[in-house]
C-alpha cells in the first residue's frame, strides 16, 4: 500500500496558495496550477517508484511459546533489505491481554540485518496469539509511505509465575543450612510428633518425663516432641469477577495464585499435605490433598485451570461445598477480596462458618494506590475528595478485618509485592505453635 506522508501534504498546502496567488495576479496564469499539480503528481510517482519494494523486504517474527503472567518475555523482529531504508517503523499486533509492545523504528543498511527486540508482558493467564507485524518505510523523498503486513498467528501459553517459588527454593532449600533453618522442629514439650527420647537434666520440663522407658534404662529419660508434619493445608482461590480486577498490572487472582504455590512448594517440602480449591459461584476445580513434591505439578496444573470469571462469588455454595470435603481439622487458606462491609456480609457469615472446624487463614489483597490516595497531600480540591472516599474504604476494610480476627480468623492483607513473603512467615508461624493440630 502507497500513502502519501505528512511531509507530502505540508508541500501541498505550500503549492497551493502559491497557485492560486498567480491566479490573482493575471488570470491567464492558470496554467501555473496545472504545472504545480503535474510536478506533484509526478513527485509522488517517482519517491514511490524508488522506494523499497515490500517484496524486497525480509521479515522474521520469533514469539515465545510460553510466558510467565506479569513477567516480561519479548518477541524477536529480524529485518533485512537489498537496499538501504532511512526510517522502517514496525509494530506487532498482538493479543489484548498482552501490555502491547512500543512503536519501534530503526535504520536498515543494505546486507546488513537488524534484530529487533520488543517487550511483552502477559496480564493474564491462557493461551494469548500474536497476530501480524506492520511494517512502514518512506521513499527517499519522504513524499510517499509504503506499508506491509506479515501475517505471524503464533500461540503463546501464557502459565502462573514461578519466579518467585523458584527464587524461595533456593532461599530456603538451596544449601543445608537453609534447611536447616526452615526445618520446624521444637523444643522438649511443644509440637505433637514424638521426635526422641534424651536423658533429663536440671532444668528441663519435668512433665516430659517418661516413666515406662526411665524404669527400664533405669535413668530419668523426657520425652523430645516435634511439629506435626502431615498436617493439611488447602488452598482456596475465589475466581469471582473482584479477583479479575488488575493491580499493579496483573489481575488479583494472578497475584493470588503466584503466592498460592510459593505457599504450596514450602509447605510440601515441610512434609504438609496440600491441596487447591477454587470456587466462584459454584466449585471449579479441586484437588485433594496429598503429600510429596510430586504434587507440586499437579496443584501447578489446577491453579493454570483457573479461569477469569465474570460472575458474582457465591461464599454460601464454594465455602460449604469445601467443608463437606474436609474430613479432618487442616489450615483452609482462602484467597478473595472484598469493596466494603455491605457485600462482605454474606462472606464473613461462611467463613465464621467454616472456621469453627477448620483453622482459616484470610488473605486479601491491599491496593497500594489506594493508600497513597488516602495519606497522601492534597493539592486541589478534588483531591480532597478522592482522599476522603480512599480513607472511607480503608477504614471499611479493617472493620471487616476486625471482625473475622474476633471470630478467631488468621488475616492478611497485604499488598502484591509483600504478600508471597509474608505469606510464608504467617504459615510458618502457625506451624509453630501448632494451631492446626
Amino acid at each position: 500500500m502507497i500513502v502519501p506522508t505528512r511531509r507530502a501534504a505540508v508541500v501541498a498546502a505550500l503549492a497551493i496558495p502559491m497557485a492560486l496567488l498567480a491566479t490573482v495576479v493575471d488570470r491567464h496564469l492558470w496554467g501555473v496550477w496545472a504545472v504545480a499539480s503535474a510536478l506533484g503528481l509526478v513527485l509522488l510517482a517517482v519517491d514511490a517508484a524508488l522506494a523499497l519494494a515490500p517484496r524486497h523486504l525480509v521479515v522474521r517474527v520469533d514469539a515465545p511459546g510460553r510466558a510467565a503472567v506479569g513477567a516480561l518475555t519479548a518477541l524477536s523482529v529480524h529485518l533485512a533489505a537489498p537496499r538501504d531504508v532511512a526510517r522502517l517503523e514496525v509494530l506487532v499486533e498482538v493479543d489484548p491481554r498482552f501490555e502491547g509492545p512500543a512503536q519501534l523504528s530503526t535504520a536498515l543498511r543494505a546486507g546488513r540485518p537488524v534484530d529487533l527486540t520488543l517487550p511483552l508482558r502477559a496480564q493474564r493467564r491462557g493461551t494469548l496469539t500474536v497476530d501480524e507485524a506492520w511494517l512502514r518505510w518512506t521513499g527517499p523523498l519522504g513524499l510517499v509511505s509504503r506499508q506491509a503486513r506479515v501475517p505471524i498467528r503464533r500461540e503463546v501459553l501464557v502459565a502462573p509465575n514461578l519466579a518467585p517459588v523458584r527464587a524461595a527454593a533456593l532461599r530456603f532449600f538451596g544449601s543445608r543450612d537453609a534447611a536447616a533453618g526452615v526445618q520446624v522442629e521444637r523444643y522438649i514439650g511443644d509440637g505433637t510428633e514424638f521426635g526422641a527420647l534424651r536423658e533429663y537434666v536440671p532444668g528441663l520440663d519435668p512433665r516430659a518425663i517418661t516413666w515406662k522407658a526411665s524404669a527400664r534404662h533405669r535413668k530419668l529419660l523426657v520425652q523430645e516432641f516435634r511439629a506435626e508434619r502431615n498436617h493439611q493445608v488447602v488452598l482456596a482461590l475465589d475466581t469471582g469477577h473482584l479477583m479479575g480486577e488488575p493491580l499493579e498490572g496483573v489481575t488479583r487472582l494472578d497475584h493470588a495464585v503466584t503466592s498460592a504455590l510459593l505457599l504450596a512448594y514450602v509447605s510440601l517440602r515441610l512434609g504438609d499435605r496440600v491441596g487447591l480449591f477454587g470456587f466462584d459461584r459454584a466449585a471449579r476445580v479441586w484437588t485433594a490433598p496429598q503429600g510429596g513434591l510430586g504434587t507440586f505439578a499437579r496443584l501447578q496444573a489446577a491453579s493454570a485451570a483457573l479461569d477469569y470469571s465474570t460472575e458474582e462469588t457465591n461464599f454460601t455454595l464454594g465455602l460449604t461445598e469445601l467443608s463437606t470435603r474436609l474430613r479432618r481439622r487442616s489450615l483452609v487458606v482462602v484467597f478473595t477480596d472484598f469493596t466494603d462491609t455491605v457485600s462482605a456480609e454474606l462472606m464473613l457469615e461462611n467463613i465464621a462458618r467454616l472456621a469453627r472446624r477448620q483453622l482459616v487463614l484470610f488473605v486479601a489483597l491491599r491496593d497500594p494506590s489506594l493508600d497513597a490516595l488516602a495519606l497522601g497531600a492534597p493539592g486541589r480540591l478534588s483531591d480532597v475528595y478522592r482522599a476522603v472516599v480512599a480513607s472511607d474504604l480503608t477504614r471499611e476494610r479493617e472493620r471487616v478485618l476486625g471482625r473475622l480476627r474476633r471470630m478467631g480468623v488468621l488475616c492478611l492483607d497485604a499488598a502484591p509485592s509483600a504478600l508471597s513473603t509474608r505469606l510464608v512467615n504467617r504459615y510458618l508461624d502457625v506451624k509453630r505453635r501448632e494451631l492446626v493440630a
